[in-house]
């Protein structure tokens, strides 16, 4: 078991380099070797009956896709995994789950705009303290105060954000499985 995990460690750690020689390939291909031979002993152990994991799996992908894209330089599934709950699963959740896609949507955009108003207020000052300081210290005749804005001119121009790209739109459309359930259709329900 030591053995195996000692080359699925060497897999990630030659994986996650930089940049890959053909040398380093072979090397991630013998680990791959060594992890495939070695995870046997979880079958013969009792542990698991078999091992077929996706992400498994991708591994044996890894060096066509290094070859093709270049080095992963540390990029992980999961990234796109914490997008995903965001984006689909939290809104899918709150939807009634029928006609759920403008509903998953519609809660997006609001989300989204919430975000913006509170960038848009902390930036001018208006999301320090409490409400009642806040209004107390209106009704004192005071005015919020914007943070000191903070000198980019040394940030590097990838690290700027410049908003929505002006390039071309693209026409696109998302549909959903269908799924069965009841729908209420001048009072007469009806499964779809």
């Amino acid at each position: 078991m030591v053995q195996c995990l000692a080359a699925f460690l060497d897999f990630c750690y030659i994986a996650r380099q930089n940049s890959h020689t053909s040398h380093d390939l072979d090397k991630l291909d013998e680990a791959l070797a060594r992890f495939h031979e070695h995870r046997e002993v979880f079958i013969d152990a009792g542990v698991r009956v078999d091992i077929s994991l996706p992400r498994q799996h991708s591994l044996k992908h890894y060096r066509r896709m290094i070859e093709l894209f270049g080095s992963p330089n540390g990029l992980c599934s999961s990234i796109t995994e914490s997008k995903h709950i965001v984006a689909v699963k939290k809104p899918w959740r709150c939807s009634s789950r029928y006609l759920c896609l403008g509903q998953m949507l519609l809660r997006i955009s609001r989300e989204e705009k919430l975000q913006a108003a509170r960038r848009e207020f902390t930036k001018q000052g208006m999301m320090e303290g409490s409400t009642y300081s806040y209004t107390a210290m209106l009704l004192e005749g005071g005015a919020p105060e914007p943070p000191a804005l903070e000198d980019d001119s040394d940030m590097e121009d990838e690290d700027k954000d410049l908003g929505p790209s002006c390039g071309p739109k693209v026409l696109s459309s998302i549909s959903l499985a269908k799924t069965s359930g009841v729908c209420i259709h001048d009072s007469n329900p009806f499964l779809f």
